[in-house]
């Protein structure tokens, strides 16, 4: 898993599809459900005519960390859904990448949202690590190693 400054991200060897689904399916394990599904390149094409790579948002929520969140702070609905982006890298590769809710929730300045954005963060990296471990591993062609090519 990948860290930067504003989310989480693993990098899975799976077709789009395949990745799309796994991630709605692991979510759903950590008690996210996906409200919202956007489509970026349908979007793009239709509103833009331009193209662009398979690319979905998903608004996922955990209706128990959402009401924690909205009693410590009621306009915290500003920054839910929690959002988590799927998109492909290649016919065989695809990329999951999640909002890191600590400092999202942070630039409140809400002391009683941290454990709550604490613990959104532990479960979307425990599902983001799931996708990881479970992804089949890459495929190797024929003269390469692990290592890379051979010879």
């Amino acid at each position: 898993m990948t860290e930067t400054p504003y989310g989480l991200r693993v990098e899975l060897p799976l077709p789009f599809d395949t990745a799309l689904t796994r991630v709605t399916d692991a979510l759903k394990t950590q008690g996210f459900g996906v409200l919202t599904t956007i489509d970026v390149q349908q979007t793009l094409k239709q509103k833009l005519d331009r193209d662009f790579r398979r690319y979905v948002i998903l608004g996922a929520c955990n209706p128990v960390l959402a009401d924690k969140a909205l009693h410590a702070e009621l306009e915290i609905g500003l920054l839910l859904p929690c959002n988590v982006v799927v998109y492909e890298r290649g016919p065989e590769a695809s990329t999951v990448a999640a909002m890191a809710p600590l400092p999202a929730m942070g630039i409140v300045g809400n002391q009683a949202l941290v454990a709550v954005a604490a613990e959104a963060d532990l479960r979307l990296r425990t599902a983001l690590t799931h996708l990881e471990q479970s992804a089949p591993p890459p495929l190797i062609t024929p003269g390469q190693s692990l290592a890379g090519p051979v010879g």
